[in-house]
């Protein structure tokens, strides 16, 4: 159980990694400003900055928030630890 528990905390971090990576992408390329908060739409796609949904493997649900602050799970809180 503590191996599985591990594991999915380690999937989680890299999933808020790669969120963090594309809102600060978002942000640069759009020139948006801190505080801007882009939506799940603007980051997810087969032509955006995650090709498929992050879903984290304990079953959280992520929140973006706006650029400047961590993403966050609602299992695993923010990134970064």
């Amino acid at each position: 159980a503590k191996a599985r528990e591990t594991a999915q905390r380690t999937a989680c971090v890299a999933n808020l990694r790669q969120i963090d990576g594309a809102k600060e992408q978002w942000a640069l390329e759009n020139k948006k400003a801190p505080g801007a908060t882009p939506a799940e739409a603007d980051l997810v796609g087969p032509d955006k900055y995650i090709h498929s949904k992050n879903s984290c493997p304990a079953g959280g649900t992520y929140t973006l928030n706006p650029v400047g602050l961590p993403p966050a799970c609602s299992q695993h809180g923010s990134f970064p630890h």
